[in-house]
């Protein structure tokens, strides 16, 4: 099974700003996997970006991490000698994904218009982060895209929450959906590892309802 059949599979991505990465990594890996959800976008927002990967791997070596917010190839060479799984990027910067391809490292750029789709489909990508989601016209955007671009699947994310969850998932076009509502500030910091586990024992079960 491919990177994108497995992120499919698992139906939601926490969004993960961490940071203290020596003090939360490995306990945060942990509640996401015992939560299901054994997959994690840690964004190079906060520093240490590449630290938090690297322990959060050794912890769960078999869990998917991947970098997001990366801008630079100085964050894709970080986060590949971090152990990375894939690269998520804000927009579509050509050389980026032109980089990520040379280097062997799966990468999905953020795009949300007709332009960046096309520019998407001349790199040979199948699955897109459409980045922010809500802010950008959601669901009925992503639908309307999809006319034009049908090889393409989503990763929707930015507004995306327990509420709207099994509505963005029930659409074929989803790959899946990432998200912060489980991984939120608050919880990390106050160490609440078992509310973290129980909010992904519950998008998983939504994961599966919507893709009966």
């Amino acid at each position: 099974m491919d990177i994108n059949e497995r992120i499919s599979q698992i139906g939601v991505v926490p969004v993960i700003k961490l940071n203290n990465p020596e003090r939360d990594a490995a306990p945060l890996a942990k509640a996401l996997c015992a939560g299901n959800v054994p997959v994690a976008e840690v964004t190079f927002r906060a520093a240490g970006a590449d630290t938090a990967i690297r322990l959060m791997k050794e912890a769960c070596p078999d869990m998917l991490v991947g970098a997001g917010t990366v801008l630079t190839r100085e964050h894709v060479d970080k986060a590949k000698a971090a152990g990375a799984t894939f690269i998520v990027t804000p927009g579509f910067d050509p050389e980026l994904v032109a980089y990520c391809q040379e280097v062997g490292m799966p990468i999905y750029p953020g795009c949300t218009t007709p332009t960046d789709y096309h520019a998407a489909l001349k790199f040979g990508l199948k699955v897109l982060k459409f980045f922010p989601a809500e802010q950008s016209g959601g669901l009925a955007k992503i639908k309307a895209m999809s006319a034009p671009f049908p090889m393409f699947k989503v990763m929707p994310t930015g507004g995306i929450s327990l509420k709207n969850l099994k509505e963005y998932l029930s659409c074929p076009v989803i790959c899946a959906c990432g998200g912060s509502y489980m991984v939120t500030a608050e919880l990390i910091d106050n160490g609440q590892w078992d509310e973290i586990t129980r909010l992904c024992l519950e998008s998983a079960k939504i994961v599966k309802e919507a893709r009966k």
